[in-house]
């Protein structure tokens, strides 16, 4: 298959492709006579797992060592459980950091709507307090 149907069928534009094969995601597919890549359909069930990998939050680097495992014939299992910890305890330290930055604009939001902006000092009051 090439790479163009490659594309359609998955939804991952080439240039994408071409990139995840440089960063060792993809095995480098076979040419054709003329050049062009020749993908075996087992590509798709790769470029999808890599997809969901990513919408879980998994950088490149930790999708290569799922994948290098999964080559290596081993079940990656054990190693993408720890990942999914390490990334849930990244997620949740981001939604605590999150709620107190919202915190902090909802009283800021209520000093600016109190205040005339006649009476704006120093770089803004609203922030300085």
């Amino acid at each position: 298959m090439k790479i163009g149907e490659i594309a359609g069928r998955t939804g991952v534009p080439a240039k994408t492709i071409r990139f995840w094969e440089d960063q060792h995601l993809l095995a480098h597919p076979a040419r054709t006579p003329a050049g062009y890549r020749d993908y075996d359909p087992a590509v798709l069930e790769r470029l999808a797992f890599i997809r969901h990998a990513q919408a879980a939050g998994l950088t490149l680097q930790q999708i290569r060592q799922v994948l290098d495992i999964r080559d290596g014939g081993e079940p990656p299992c054990v190693h993408v459980t720890a990942l999914i910890s390490q990334r849930l305890g990244e997620v949740e330290a981001r939604l605590a950091e999150l709620s107190r930055a919202r915190d902090q604009l909802l009283i800021l939001a209520g000093r600016a709507a109190a205040q005339d902006p006649a009476d704006c000092r120093g770089y803004c009051s609203i922030i300085a307090g």
